[in-house]
């Protein structure tokens, strides 16, 4: 009689192994990397359906240390037109940076290695450059909005 080893199966983590509409809210929530792109103002071209610029102002509520909202759970009624993801409106939200991990998964592709979720530190998305970590403004400080575009959060 002979014994084969074999090692335990791991599973796969969730994000390769539900939809966007099967996460838990925890599981949906732990999507965020905390860069805060989504929470820089951005203008829409009026003559251009659905192409934005990105200015480098951050939401009023931004915490611009730590890349998270000052009142995450009571933002709306500070900020009426904060847009609140959701499975089904991620993939029409062509705003969404490309980086986003809401947006990378409806796209069917995987996490980057900064991610948190991926590289088990919350740093990493600051490190790698891809927060806005010292590249945003206050909205109180910025003055008119189309004085403040960039192309780094796109």
């Amino acid at each position: 009689m002979s014994a084969t080893s074999s090692a335990p199966t791991i599973p796969a983590p969730f994000w390769r192994s539900k939809a966007l509409a099967e996460l838990t809210p925890r599981e949906w929530e732990s999507l965020c990397d905390g860069c805060g792109k989504c929470c820089l103002h951005k203008l829409e071209d009026a003559d251009a359906d659905g192409v934005y610029y990105y200015t480098n102002v951050a939401c009023r509520l931004l915490n611009l240390g730590t890349c998270r909202c000052k009142d995450y759970e009571g933002r709306r009624s500070h900020v009426p037109d904060c847009v609140q993801l959701t499975a089904d409106a991620v993939a029409g939200l062509g705003w969404l940076p490309s980086s986003c991990a809401y947006r990378l998964l409806a796209e069917g592709k995987d996490l980057p290695w900064w991610h948190p979720l991926v590289s088990g530190d919350p740093e990493t998305v600051h490190s790698a450059g891809i927060s806005v970590r010292g590249r945003a403004i206050a909205e109180n400080r910025a003055g008119p909005l189309d004085h403040h575009l960039v192309t780094w959060p796109a």
